[in-house]
């Protein structure tokens, strides 16, 4: 090869550098934002997510913690729908927790389920409408009301995940063998058992003690105005101080004496409940 065409390889060389190395360049810029875009992307997706997650968290928190309130101090946060001065807590003792005081725990994997007081199959609302319409002496909570939302929240949140339809131990108020209570020997238990905390007037001390007769206690509509439901109510919770001390006559005495005591009328506009 001639010193020319060294000359003129030498110069198409240069040439073809000076037309690639910008294009390159150009190419491996375009990969690199690619790239970039690539590793940020999913960061962002990831970082939006967790952000709506903790926001649901937070917002499912404050539901929850509402409804506990509420079941804990229901004619202070729930008053629209009360006429008793009796709580949740009350009958549903330890904020729910409590063995055979109709504890809450699991009791939303056991609905629906049929109501033989209502003659038909009920959702949880509807068991907590009934309590609002009787127990609490007042009406119904709409179906979509914060109040609502709220309770069934707190009621969730008291779920471990048990197996559906499985009773948690003390599930509701276990029954005792049935007794014939004396509502005179009642009385004197009464007196010498209950009047310290509920007065002797039955009016209590509300909220820290519920009424048991009169116009702020529980109607004549309630599961815990049945004779039975009140006796296996107080063998197992009563006296509050000394839980467990009642003979299960004395309970079935004390439950016919309340039971003999004036109280609202149950309004059949809520039958249904």
């Amino acid at each position: 090869m001639s010193v020319g065409d060294d000359e003129r390889s030498s110069s198409r060389g240069k040439v073809m550098c000076d037309l690639l190395g910008p294009l390159l360049l150009a190419v491996s810029a375009l990969l690199f934002a690619g790239r970039k875009g690539v590793d940020h992307q999913p960061t962002s997706t990831r970082s939006t997510m967790s952000s709506q997650q903790t926001s649901l968290a937070h917002e499912q928190g404050q539901l929850v913690r509402r409804g506990r309130a509420i079941f804990d101090e229901t004619p202070r946060y729930a008053p629209s729908y009360t006429g008793a001065k009796i709580t949740c807590g009350d009958c549903h003792i330890n904020s729910g927790t409590e063995p055979y005081a109709a504890p809450m725990v699991d009791l939303v994997g056991l609905f629906p389920m049929y109501s033989k007081r209502a003659g038909r199959v009920i959702s949880l609302e509807d068991r907590i409408q009934e309590c609002f319409s009787r127990s609490e002496n007042g009406r119904p909570l709409p179906p979509h009301s914060r109040e609502m939302q709220a309770l069934v929240a707190y009621i969730e949140s008291l779920s471990r995940n048990e197996v559906k339809g499985k009773s948690y131990k003390g599930r509701g108020l276990v029954k005792l063998v049935a007794l014939t209570g004396n509502a005179t020997k009642g009385k004197g238990a009464y007196a010498s058992q209950c009047a310290g905390c509920h007065g002797a007037d039955g009016a209590g001390f509300p909220p820290a003690m519920p009424p048991v007769w009169g116009p702020a206690s529980y109607n004549d509509g309630a599961g815990i105005n049945r004779p039975e439901n009140m006796a296996a109510f107080l063998f197992h919770n009563m006296p509050q101080n000394h839980p467990g001390t009642l003979t299960a006559q004395q309970s079935f005495d004390i439950a016919a004496f309340l039971h003999t005591m004036p109280r609202p009328k149950f309004n059949e506009a809520y039958k249904g409940y």
